[in-house]
């Protein structure tokens, strides 16, 4: 039982970072290297705008505003499912190796297969996420031990030289490619955000409309599990099958986000951890606001790179360049 004061906390944290990420919208709807003063957001959103004026935020802005929020939503519940699953408040999509994963099986895809535009758009999310799910696997087999479950700083490692060695994979699968294809890869490892139009919202969407749900259904079991195996078995939880379906879960969040997104790290690091000491590490009650942290914090980090200079600045660089001394921070101050 969750007492009422703390429910009410956590919904006014809910509407602040709603209004966050309102405020934040309208900046980043006028922002950018074509002009669109805040002044003509309304009449344009309204239909009362100029050809100019709704080609540059309907087909331009919008589609990559709703990607960069979606993803980051997406991102940062991965990583509190991973961080839960695997008691490991270090655990990221991006550290440990499953977007590195998606992203070498979609740069195989891109690179060997010809299909038409209108399905590589819908095939790109499957296919990051048989790649991811494939590392995935491969991660929690060489971390895992008979004795002690899952090692926590032994998944890091693990998953960190995974994430080196499919990012030199990917290096060495493009040194002999085209430079379209040079090209579209090196954007991915940087994580630009290059899937921005409609056709990618909507490719992405029907996996964040399952995903998300199952796993805020899945709280309490969340719970359980971060805990210990024996508090969980004792209530009467089957260990393996939630902590399968879970991580299929995290897994299938992140894929489909960094195949379309590109490799955005840290972002399922940080959103999580703020939204505990916000609210504390009940899933029930910080699983919501790490979403909504999640998709701000793209969507910050995009804006800031299309806005600072005329030359743009990759999402992925941006949220690196907060997220990894953050990461050295909890790295230095874990167990």
């Amino acid at each position: 039982m969750i007492h009422p004061s703390i429910i009410k906390k956590q919904r006014l944290y809910l509407g602040i970072m709603i209004m966050i990420i309102l405020t934040t919208l309208l900046i980043a709807m006028s922002s950018g290297q074509a002009s669109l003063p805040v002044s003509r957001l309304i009449p344009t959103l309204t239909g009362a705008g100029t050809f100019r004026e709704s080609f540059i935020l309907f087909s331009l802005r919008m589609p990559r505003i709703v990607i960069t929020l979606l993803a980051g939503m997406a991102l940062s519940l991965s990583g509190a499912i991973l961080q839960s699953v695997t008691r490991n408040d270090l655990a990221d999509p991006g550290i440990i190796g499953i977007n590195a994963g998606a992203g070498v099986s979609v740069s195989i895809f891109f690179i060997f297969f010809s299909v038409e535009a209108g399905a590589f758009v819908y095939m790109i999310p499957f296919v990051g996420f048989i790649g991811a799910l494939v590392t995935a696997a491969l991660i929690y087999l060489f971390s895992y031990s008979r004795t002690e479950g899952i090692k926590p700083m032994h998944l890091i490692l693990v998953g960190v030289g995974f994430s080196t060695a499919l990012s030199g994979l990917m290096v060495v699968i493009i040194s002999s490619q085209e430079a379209e294809k040079v090209d579209f890869i090196a954007r991915w490892l940087a994580g630009n955000i290059w899937g921005d139009d409609w056709p990618f919202v909507f490719a992405l969407l029907p996996w964040l409309i399952v995903c998300i749900p199952f796993t805020l259904l899945k709280a309490n079991r969340l719970n359980l599990i971060s805990m210990s195996e024996s508090v969980a078995i004792g209530v009467g939880v089957s260990i393996q099958k939630e902590r399968l379906q879970l991580i299929v879960s995290a897994v299938a969040l992140a894929a489909v986000s960094v195949s379309i997104t590109g490799g955005i790290a840290f972002i399922g690091l940080m959103a999580p951890h703020i939204a505990k000491r916000l609210i504390g590490s009940r899933h029930q009650l910080f699983l919501p606001l790490a979403i909504l942290i999640g998709g701000w914090l793209l969507l910050v980090a995009d804006t800031l790179g299309r806005s600072l200079t005329d030359t743009m600045i990759p999402a992925g660089i941006v949220v690196s360049l907060i997220g990894a001394p953050y990461f050295i921070y909890l790295l230095l101050t874990s167990d």
